[in-house]
């Protein structure tokens, strides 16, 4: 029973670190995004030739959230594309995986940003191999960060 008790209380110590966790990655989203995150939704999807971050809001009459969506998008865009990887670094209080590559091989990886009709995307394209690896990296980890439940493969 001791040990029951034990591996319960364990596990419910878990839960409460990554609720604690993601509430803190949500706050710190809000403020470097320049949108909130309670209105809106986050998508990373991975393609054999890299992958997309995708964000819409979640009210299609709410113009305002998806106005700062574009805008925040279009600047990841070009700042990814430039190697510069602070917002994600800031937004998650760590460097996230496959960055470093990233930042190696940025002039091997594309970022495209598209309007969506309620947010944007951000497309992920390279050639390269050990580029793409990284994107995976990247955003298996944006998946599991921001409690998505997006495909991890």
């Amino acid at each position: 029973m001791k040990r029951f008790l034990g591996l319960a209380l364990l596990a419910a110590g878990a839960i409460a670190y990554s609720q604690s966790h993601h509430d803190e990655v949500n706050h710190r989203g809000d403020h470097e995004m320049g949108f909130s995150q309670e209105k809106t939704t986050h998508h990373f999807q991975l393609a054999k030739d890299g992958g997309a971050i995708e964000v819409t809001a979640k009210d299609p009459n709410d113009s305002e959230s998806r106005d700062q969506i574009r805008f925040h998008l279009a600047h990841i865009a070009g700042m990814f594309s430039a190697g510069n990887f602070e917002a994600p670094m800031l937004i998650h209080a760590q460097t996230p995986p496959g960055v470093p590559a990233m930042k190696r091989l940025k002039s091997q990886i594309r970022y495209e940003f598209e309007n969506l009709e309620s947010g944007g995307r951000v497309k992920i394209t390279s050639s390269n191999r050990e580029a793409i690896d990284a994107v995976h990296q990247f955003l298996r980890f944006q998946i599991t960060d921001h409690q998505t439940g997006d495909p991890l493969k």
